[in-house]
């Protein structure tokens, strides 16, 4: 019955995915069916370690987060673990060959959550690094499922999306993780006086730059892969294109967000420019 508590384990990463983002949960249908049980896998892994340093406030976070990297590597060592959503996660890692390297990386700039601070360069992009173009990697290696080559020659454009879906996130939650966190992500950004719009347009320069080298490698993925992807693509851009077009003090003031019904259009547009061959 091995089997059964495998699938369970996977549904359990399921349900987080569809209860914690709509986003990816349209992104995740939108893939061809090999590859939508391991990014469910993914997804539940890095979704629950950002819900310890997040949101467990009235909780030893440090504690939390400890017994969650122990037990990452017990399962990735055991090849089982009673955590469903490690377990999910270690039969990924293992099927598709993903690196203790990306898997450590993410762990450690979850740990650089724990502390309330104001990011230098060298921290912002070692931040970045772990906590998103990692993840991106991650779901690389699922796509090119063993192909080194095309991992090798993608490897910079899924950095570089991810790093893209990171800083948009950054930029829509700057006020509430400033006021609720003490964080500021942003380096030599001094958010005790305000943001000011020169400085949004400058964040904004970065994370168009990242767009358009990311969008070089999504139509480049493998078929099965490439329209989850650029759905995905799509949601962030829509939301980033939202963000521009606030003004920097309704920023720190209000979360922006794109609704339901747009992201189904947004599917919508997809789904049809791949049937026209247009990806």
């Amino acid at each position: 019955m091995l089997s059964l508590y495998r699938k369970t384990n996977l549904d359990c990463s399921r349900i987080i995915t569809r209860n914690y983002s709509t986003s990816f949960s349209m992104g995740i249908l939108a893939f061809d069916k090999q590859y939508r049980d391991p990014i469910y896998a993914i997804y539940g892994f890095v979704r629950y370690a950002d819900e310890i340093v997040d949101t467990f406030h009235n909780f030893d976070k440090k504690v939390l987060l400890d017994e969650f990297v122990r037990d990452t590597w017990l399962a990735i060592e055991r090849k089982i673990s009673l955590n469903p959503v490690l377990d999910a996660f270690q039969e990924t890692v293992r099927q598709y060959h993903i690196g203790h390297d990306l898997i450590a990386a993410f762990l450690e700039s979850m740990a650089m959550d724990l502390e309330d601070m104001e990011y230098a360069e060298i921290d912002y992009n070692e931040y970045i690094y772990g906590s998103a173009e990692v993840v991106g990697l991650m779901c690389l290696k699922v796509f090119c499922d063993g192909d080194e080559a095309s991992y090798d020659r993608l490897k910079a454009p899924a950095r570089r999306l991810g790093a893209a879906f990171q800083k948009v996130n950054f930029l829509r939650d700057i006020g509430d993780d400033y006021q609720s966190r003490g964080r500021t992500y942003f380096p030599n950004l001094n958010l005790g006086i305000s943001l000011d719009e020169k400085a949004k347009k400058e964040i904004e320069a970065d994370i168009e730059t990242d767009f358009q080298a990311a969008y070089v490698g999504i139509i480049q993925l493998p078929k099965g892969s490439r329209l989850g992807v650029l759905t995905a693509y799509r949601f962030y851009k829509n939301l980033f294109n939202k963000i521009r077009k606030t003004q920097a003090k309704h920023i720190l003031e209000a979360r922006i967000r794109i609704s339901n019904t747009e992201k189904a259009a947004l599917l919508m547009q997809s789904l049809i420019s791949s049937k026209l061959n247009l990806l």
